[in-house]
């Protein structure tokens, strides 16, 4: 069996898997009575009113780069760009919470519009740009039955229209293992230091895909940005490949665990910094 049958196999397994638990998901929430994910109120997973923070949360993309020291050099320059259409906070970071970790996909379809509106301005001013999501490890991706940055792009393109823009997924996780990608509990409540040493050679382009990244000017999709190890580890296996790699999108982005205190930089506290590549600014909806 060639590589390449192999790869389309394994992808139409990935879909297919990722398509029943959606399927999966909806059946039970009709079975079963649901409850909002945030405040409790019966009926939705996500009530109305939730609903609409959710969408104020992620009505003002912003850049977030400066949050994530790996993203950073020592000197304060850019390593890499980052637009998040939301703070990880209050709703948002429930809602996300709730359709990675519990299978909330009624979920999807609002945060794929957040998703949404944070990709478009990223892509703003940029030609012929692609988006490359971050692949879940096996072991999130077994334990959940899907991967939540495919999910999103997935219904962001087919309900909110990808206007032209291709996801090119390219990415995954190499064999090499260290101690510390092994050690249980993710990367919740690693310091910079320890997430980047855990991501560290974790990601490659597969071999047969990349003629299809190479030259290419591509944007990487992620769904929370802390540190920005797991963004620059995806950067350094694109750039590698040949890729031109303009930045990064998020959903949401919070403080690494190991700054001093205090949240993510609200939409309108801000200022408007250039988006990536352009110097232009991102505008408010």
């Amino acid at each position: 069996m060639s590589a390449k049958h192999r790869g389309g196999h394994h992808r139409r397994w990935l879909k297919a898997a990722e398509f029943l638990a959606a399927a999966g998901s909806e059946i039970l929430a009709l079975a079963v009575p649901v409850d909002c994910v945030c405040c409790g109120a019966e009926d939705l997973a996500l009530c109305v009113a939730c609903d609409r923070q959710v969408r104020l949360l992620t009505k003002h993309p912003y850049r977030a780069e400066e949050q994530a020291p790996a993203l950073m050099n020592v000197d304060g320059g850019i390593i890499l760009p980052v637009v998040a259409a939301g703070a990880y906070r209050e709703e948002l970071a429930q809602a996300l919470l709730s359709f990675k970790s519990h299978g909330q996909h009624q979920l999807t379809s609002v945060l794929a519009k957040g998703l949404g509106r944070g990709i478009a301005a990223a892509a703003e001013g940029l030609d012929d740009v692609c988006l490359v999501p971050v692949p879940s490890s096996t072991t999130a991706f077994v334990r959940r039955g899907f991967s939540p940055v495919h999910l999103l792009l997935a219904a962001w393109g087919r309900t909110y229209s990808a206007g032209g823009v291709p996801v090119l997924d390219v990415l995954r996780k190499s064999r090499r293992r260290t101690v510390m990608e092994q050690l249980p509990g993710g990367q919740k409540g690693l310091g910079r230091g320890a997430r980047a040493r855990r991501v560290r050679g974790s990601m490659k382009v597969r071999g047969n895909r990349r003629s299809r990244v190479a030259g290419r000017r591509c944007i990487i999709v992620d769904d929370v940005l802390t540190t920005g190890a797991t963004l620059a580890e995806a950067a350094r296996a694109l750039h590698l490949s040949g890729a031109v790699v303009a930045g990064a999108v998020v959903l949401a982005a919070t403080r690494p665990p190991d700054s001093a205190g205090g949240e993510a930089a609200p939409a309108g506290a801000r200022g408007k910094p250039p988006v990536l590549e352009k110097n232009k600014r991102i505008k408010d909806e």
